[in-house]
């Protein structure tokens, strides 16, 4: 029987105001990779949700390395995964009067690093 303890840690991110499919772009991109490949992708990204995952990841790994006492050379991600948030909804003016709808979408984003 396999009595080894997995070490893994976890972050989350809520009501980030970019949209579910954009920040699933960038999150499809890393997942099941090793941590330092991760930072190297997200490092030369130009999407905005780079930005936003970077920090969380960097997050995710701390909380593993200060929880758990994971090597941090030794973790990749788990786990990500971007669900919706609520939905800021606004008012455009358009002609004659009417008004057209504008959807500020948000996006919760959580992490999960584990050893192996």
């Amino acid at each position: 029987m396999n009595t080894e303890k997995v070490i893994q840690a976890k972050a989350i991110l809520r009501y980030a105001r970019i949209s579910p499919q954009k920040a699933r772009l960038v999150a499809d991109q890393i997942r099941g990779l090793p941590l330092e490949k991760a930072f190297n992708i997200l490092k030369f990204s130009t999407k905005k949700a780079a930005g936003m995952i970077k920090k969380l990841l960097n997050s995710a790994a701390t909380n593993a390395q200060n929880n758990q006492g994971a090597d941090v050379d030794e973790l990749k991600v788990a786990a990500i995964w971007v669900n919706e948030g609520p939905v800021m909804k606004r008012i455009r003016a358009r002609a004659k009067g009417r008004a057209a709808r504008i959807f500020k979408r948000t996006s919760h984003i959580c992490i999960t690093v584990a050893e192996g």
